[in-house]
């Protein structure tokens, strides 16, 4: 079976929210063109708590976007976004939740950020999904949503080393960092990842 894995379109990601996705809400509408090829529609949601440790307004005398030591891991300070319970974190108003079948919640432990539909960044913790997948015997794993370069690229990366064909949809994703992002695009397909 085959999967659309509709990474975080959340309103924080969209113009106006408080991590901004340059032209984000652009991709919903090929997003919600996309579902209905597909046997199984899920979605992921940043959900953090108010302390999470990878805001910035959590640690004195940093900035937004400085990077830091997280429990061994490097950390991109954001701003505070994605928080429980706010509209910020709410999936986008115009994004079709008909035919999404379950939303997993990621970044919920304060102290490591999860940019990953499946794990944690330290990979201590899963998101329950893999489970999920294999369950609806589940082969094959279509990604987008936002940001490419962050939380769809590390989803795409975490289905390839679970043993998913793993495709990025590159019509329905946006990226935070140029730059980055077709660094880790390559190593997304040196590592056998599919991009269309």
């Amino acid at each position: 079976m085959k999967a659309l894995l509709i990474v975080d379109i959340q309103n924080d990601f969209l113009p106006g929210g408080s991590l901004e996705v340059l032209s984000g809400d652009q991709i919903i509408q090929v997003i919600n063109s996309l579902q209905s090829k597909y046997d199984l529609v899920i979605a992921t949601q940043d959900w953090h708590p108010a302390t999470h440790k990878s805001f910035a307004s959590q640690h004195i005398e940093r900035q937004v976007f400085d990077r830091i030591n997280l429990n061994g891991i490097d950390q991109i300070l954001w701003p505070d976004h994605c928080v429980q319970g706010t509209r910020g974190a709410q999936l986008a108003d115009g994004l079709d939740q008909a035919r999404i079948e379950a939303i997993f919640r990621k970044g919920i432990e304060p102290s490591i950020d999860s940019y990953s539909g499946f794990f944690d960044n330290d990979r201590l913790r899963n998101t329950g999904l893999h489970g999920y997948l294999r369950d609806r015997s589940v082969t094959e794993v279509h990604v987008c949503g936002l940001a490419a370069d962050f939380c769809v690229h590390f989803t795409a990366m975490d289905a390839l080393s679970l043993g998913y064909k793993t495709v990025v949809l590159s019509k329905a994703t946006k990226t935070i960092n140029r730059e980055e992002y077709l660094a880790k695009k390559q190593a997304f397909i040196h590592a056998g990842g599919l991009f269309v």
